[in-house]
């Protein structure tokens, strides 16, 4: 019999295949769909960064701010060199119009990487 994660009878392998099913939903343009898929995975590995990450998109992508905000922060605590975090997480705080700590991490996330579009959003040269 496999194993479970608690009475829902969701097995390691059922998880993995809602991370993906969650992956299409977002491009696919249904990010609450994609939420709902990982809130489960999330639940039962609450330290897995690859669901965290794909969760804070798919808030971004809901215009939930403050949960990706949450999110986005969480996975940068685990990964403080995480450039594509940094970066999202500034576009997160440009969209609720904190300017200064998205100019923080738009200049994290190009030092990181020197990704074209890092490097544009950071404004080094202002």
């Amino acid at each position: 019999m496999p194993e479970t994660s608690g009475s829902t009878g969701r097995t390691p392998e059922t998880h993995v295949i809602d991370f993906r099913a969650a992956e299409h939903l977002l491009n696919a343009r249904d990010p609450r769909g994609a939420v709902k898929l990982l809130d489960g995975v999330i639940a039962a590995h609450p330290e897995n960064t690859a669901a965290r990450l794909l969760r804070a998109r798919a808030f971004f992508a809901a215009a939930q701010l403050r949960p990706a905000e949450l999110e986005f922060t969480i996975v940068l605590e685990r990964e403080p060199d995480n450039a594509f975090a940094h970066f999202a997480l500034a576009r997160t705080y440009e969209r609720q119009g904190r300017r200064d700590q998205a100019k923080r991490h738009f200049r994290l996330a190009a030092a990181l990487d020197p990704n074209p579009e890092y490097l544009k959003a950071a404004q080094f040269d202002t």
